[in-house]
């Protein structure tokens, strides 16, 4: 699913040259569950923003699904990201002006998905997260954990074939963090490819392989069983 060879970004502003990314090369199959880790600056949401298609990279070569994406325009990235690729985020980033079912429902209205198809997936994907009984409620009156399976939702209701998390329990307690843990566990164990930057050696041990990262470097990819929900 995710290709990267020599993969490199750099950021330059006014005369300071910053490398994010050196000659990152990665493979990432259909239905892996990976965690990107490492210390803060190493490189690991630029790495993410590139897998979707949010950033282009300086050098080298990023295929996704088997096109090279690299010279592609910001059109057509996003063309590629509709219905492919869901985001959550550290800060949830649902918009307060919409009830719960109108955020989750957002990227359906982008896809020009019916209005009857539109109810019956957002109401699926509530429910699949246990939040249909607040359907008609604002993200403010809404945990910070409601708050984040209000996003997975959002994420995962267009069957998004990729869900890319950075750092998905950074705003929540432990038990409300498990919670959302679980249910990206639920969601791989189910077939969606899921790549995580995470700083929690706890999260990423619901992973089966975690990349760490160390000055925009790959240094050590390594292996585990991971946990089976």
């Amino acid at each position: 699913m995710i290709n990267t060879k020599n993969l490199k970004k750099i950021y330059i502003t006014e005369d300071v040259e910053t490398t994010a990314l050196n000659n990152v090369n990665l493979e990432i199959e259909a239905g892996e569950f990976c965690a990107i880790m490492g210390p803060s600056g190493c490189g690991k949401s630029t790495l993410l923003n590139i897998m979707g298609l949010l950033d282009n990279p300086s050098e080298g070569e990023y295929h996704f699904m088997g096109e090279e994406i690299s010279d592609k325009s910001e059109r057509d990235r996003a063309q590629l990201r509709k219905g492919n690729i869901g985001f959550v985020f550290q800060s949830f980033n649902l918009i307060d002006e919409l009830t719960v079912f109108e955020n989750v429902e957002l990227p359906l209205l982008y896809l020009g998905v019916s209005t009857s198809e539109r109810k019956e997936k957002v109401e699926t994907a509530l429910d699949r997260m246990n939040m249909m009984h607040r359907r008609n409620h604002f993200p403010q009156q809404l945990s910070g954990g409601q708050q984040q399976r209000v996003a997975i939702a959002r994420a995962t209701v267009a069957d998004a074939k990729l869900i890319l998390a950075d750092e998905p329990t950074g705003n929540l307690d432990s038990d409300h963090g498990d919670e959302v843990m679980k249910l990206l566990a639920e969601l791989n164990e189910k077939g969606t490819t899921i790549v995580m930057v995470t700083h929690s050696p706890h999260d990423a041990d619901y992973a089966r392989r975690v990349i760490h990262l160390f000055d925009g470097h790959v240094v050590t990819e390594n292996m585990q069983e991971g946990f089976h929900v």
